[in-house]
């Protein structure tokens, strides 16, 4: 969405209507992340410049992953008079199939209204059949089953997209950082700095920014040649990297090598590098359909049998029983 795309929506004498419709185990830090900025600015230009409403599937109240509960006050069939709609997800969006809740966001979306997804939203929107043709993102933990469901769709590890008439988000804090760049756009640059200094947000990411912490900072590991590995580690989640090679990129022997893993980590290269493909394989188990041997194989493991050894030895039970799991909450 361009700023003269966003800005043919506001209306110089009325305040936008943002709507959210909040998805059964929805991240209350995504959502607040969301909200607060539009509080803000009005309290902050002392104008009314923005109204919010909250929406639910079914109408009824809906709980947050921690529990708080929020009472919607319009509903999803009234949701045309709104200006966006935000759908806030959380948990394992790859698991809510309301065809009730789709075909109204379907609706919505074929008559050019502007539609986002907040952390887990992204799925549900490219569930709807919305996603199609335009740039997207989501939280990371969703990204690889995310890919599994709609290979077709332009999913980029961003903090946010904004394409036109849909705007997607990662979650947690990234929902500032898009509110920011939403404000700046209604009602510039000076405003939407003052909320973010509001908020203590000392920084103001861009769009682009990574979606999730590097490696090598992640896991507490400050040497440039360890860090190297670790990124490539995870980028080759599918197929395991020998240690040669990975030495070879990181400028050292092998030994030398396994001493930094031991001596930063506390394991060899080779256990690292599998307990990256066994966590990739946890994700895909609870959030997608795929088979415990489609799961083995996308994660670089030549047998089920295998996987499953490795499996029960890293997380005390076997692949399968992650079918009844529920996936842990997600920001």
């Amino acid at each position: 969405m361009t700023a003269s795309d966003i800005r043919m929506l506001a209306r110089d004498s009325t305040p936008r209507r943002i709507g959210y419709l909040l998805i059964p185990g929805f991240s209350l830090l995504s959502y607040a992340s969301a909200i607060e900025p539009l509080r803000a600015a009005n309290t902050l230009s002392s104008r009314l410049l923005y109204e919010w409403h909250h929406l639910s599937p079914d109408g009824g109240v809906v709980s947050a992953s921690n529990g708080v509960t929020i009472t919607p006050d319009l509903r999803l069939e009234e949701a045309a008079a709104l200006d966006i709609l935000f759908v806030v997800a959380g948990g394992n969006p790859a698991g809510f199939r309301e065809h009730a809740t789709l075909t109204r966001l379907r609706r919505l979306g074929q008559s050019k209204m502007a539609i986002g997804g907040i952390s887990g939203g992204a799925y549900i929107l490219a569930r709807a059949g919305l996603l199609y043709g335009y740039r997207c993102t989501l939280h990371w933990e969703h990204a690889e089953s995310f890919r599994e469901d709609f290979p077709d769709l332009d999913l980029r590890r961003s903090l946010y997209e904004i394409d036109r008439d849909r705007l997607t988000c990662s979650g947690g804090t990234a929902s500032l950082d898009l509110l920011h760049e939403l404000i700046a756009r209604d009602h510039g640059a000076a405003l939407a700095r003052r909320i973010s200094d509001w908020f203590l947000q000392t920084e103001v990411r861009d769009s682009t920014g990574p979606d999730r912490m590097a490696p090598g900072p992640r896991l507490g590991v400050g040497n440039p040649a360890l860090q190297k590995v670790l990124a490539a580690i995870e980028a080759e989640a599918d197929t395991p990297l020998p240690p040669r090679q990975l030495a070879a990129m990181a400028g050292v022997s092998v030994r030398q090598l396994e001493r930094l893993f031991r001596s930063h980590l506390g394991v060899a290269p080779r256990a690292h590098g599998r307990r990256v493909r066994l966590d990739r394989a946890r994700l895909l188990l609870r959030q997608t359909g795929l088979s415990v041997l489609e799961v083995a194989l996308a994660c670089g493991f030549a047998s089920a049998s295998h996987f499953s050894r490795s499996y029960r030895a890293a997380f005390g039970h076997p692949p399968v029983r992650e079918r009844t799991t529920n996936s842990r909450d997600v920001a």
